[in-house]
């Protein structure tokens, strides 16, 4: 078993900035990548970024790219997605998920979720 807790969610401005963490417990979690997603309201989840524990390997989704930066502790068991030049389209819960083995895109094919945090961009 994996837990998962997300933290950091807020409202920002168009613009602005905002630092999501991810705090991780469990069984063996170097066996595990982490990634994040978000839903929008009447969306479905979409992948944003994710990461393995040594943080050697990112990937991110073409709509962030360049604005958000995911990187990993694993001393404090910590995952974070630093926000950047945040959309009012950026707008959305955004998930703390993680697979056993290879990192992957799919949110079907994650296997622990976190419970979210809410991230809203203004205009």
């Amino acid at each position: 078993q994996v837990q998962l807790v997300e933290s950091g969610g807020g409202l920002v401005q168009a613009g602005g900035s905002l630092r999501l963490s991810c705090a991780a417990s469990g069984r063996t979690l170097s066996n595990y990548k982490l990634g994040w997603f978000r839903q929008a309201p009447g969306k479905e989840r979409e992948f944003v970024a994710a990461i393995n524990w040594s943080g050697s390997t990112t990937t991110y989704a073409e709509s962030v790219k360049g604005r958000f930066t995911i990187s990993s502790d694993s001393a404090k068991n910590t995952v974070y997605l630093q926000l950047n030049s945040l959309k009012p389209e950026d707008t959305a819960v955004y998930y703390c998920a993680a697979r056993l083995g290879v990192v992957s895109r799919n949110h079907r094919a994650m296997d622990y979720w976190g419970k979210g945090t809410l991230v809203t961009v203004s205009s």
